[in-house]
């Protein structure tokens, strides 16, 4: 058994100064996650709805390196939300969050190039893996 005070190589917390759109309709989740990349150096903009998302990728085109997108919201879903994304800016990098297990339209979505999935709720090393993991793909 591992003391608590090591860590295993695949736990190492990793950093980067990119920019950041954090799509999701929680207000706690929001922020939460926001405290948790910018705790990473990460720049974060959030948005709580999928239109909102489309309004600040279109405002902040060159700006963003990275999406992380929350699949199950109301009103405008992921999978239209990713749509809409792609079709403004065909290269951004996402990484799909979710509380649910894979589906079909997910795994439809990480088909796609330099497109990820991260489980929610999700650990503070499991999140600065998966951003860097897309990020640098």
């Amino acid at each position: 058994m591992v003391p608590d005070t090591q860590r295993e190589d695949n736990d190492e917390i990793l950093h980067g100064s990119e920019s950041v759109l954090l799509i999701d309709d929680e207000v706690m989740v929001l922020d939460v996650s926001r405290e948790l990349l910018e705790g990473l150096g990460y720049s974060v903009a959030t948005a709580d709805s999928g239109r909102a998302a489309i309004d600040t990728l279109a405002a902040q085109t060159d700006d963003i390196d990275l999406v992380i997108l929350d699949f199950t919201m109301p009103e405008m879903g992921g999978e239209e939300t990713f749509r809409r994304l792609k079709s403004i800016r065909p290269d951004v990098p996402v990484l799909v969050s979710s509380g649910f297990s894979l589906n079909d339209e997910v795994r439809e979505i990480l088909q796609h190039e330099r497109t990820g999935f991260i489980q929610k709720p999700f650990r503070l090393h499991t999140l600065s893996q998966k951003v860097r993991e897309v990020l640098d793909a």
